[in-house]
């Protein structure tokens, strides 16, 4: 693994132990964590399969960080507009008048954005695919898994109390929760468009170890 994926990891790792220095909601910051614990592995083994390149495995990492940071506050009770306040004296809740939490958003947008970059990578380090037919794919994986997030939350929250699958799920009383969700997802996921061929030259297939 290379240096700068290295500190990066590191960095991610001692992210994720912070946020557990004295939980909030252990129960539920259990539950999101767990997909950060398989998400940590499955970074690990998948590079070594096959090398991401050093941005991409930083922009996921990334997403770890701010995915942990969110899962220690259950997402919608992340301080983010004090935080912003305290730094600058400016309020994104008052200036585009939001009326709720908005982390959750960010999330999945960060998942797009995050991730699809990597994915357009591995599939055309694993086979004779152009750029865009890639991308193409890449949108479709971020959008279907989005889904099955989605649906297993929606699961999980059926085996909670009400109080506690509102905790869990942050819908905020909003019954289009799970579509926005997906759709931002799936706006990041544009962030992949290719430029030209050329930016996304096919590396060769790496050894398995």
């Amino acid at each position: 693994m290379l240096a700068g994926k290295k500190v990066a990891l590191a960095l991610t790792l001692a992210v994720f132990a912070a946020s557990w220095i004295a939980p909030l909601w252990p129960m539920e910051q259990a539950l999101h964590s767990s997909l950060t614990v398989v998400g940590l592995v499955w970074l690990w083994r998948h590079d070594r399969r096959w090398p991401m390149l050093t941005w991409q495995f930083v922009l996921i990492c990334a997403f770890i960080c701010v995915h942990s940071v969110a899962a220690r506050w259950l997402y919608s009770n992340v301080p983010y507009d004090q935080w912003i306040q305290t730094l600058t004296g400016w309020s994104p809740q008052n200036a585009f008048g939001w009326k709720r939490n908005n982390m959750d958003r960010l999330i999945h947008l960060l998942y797009g954005i995050c991730f699809a970059p990597a994915v357009v990578h591995y599939l055309r380090q694993r086979w004779p695919l152009t750029a865009r037919q890639a991308f193409v794919l890449a949108v479709m994986a971020i959008m279907c898994s989005s889904l099955l997030y989605e649906w297993l939350e929606w699961a999980i929250a059926l085996t909670l109390s009400p109080e506690a699958a509102e905790s869990y799920n942050g819908q905020q009383g909003d019954m289009w929760d799970a579509h926005a969700d997906m759709l931002l997802a799936t706006l990041g996921a544009f962030s992949a468009w290719p430029r030209s061929d050329a930016a996304a030259i096919r590396t060769p297939q790496a050894a398995t170890p």
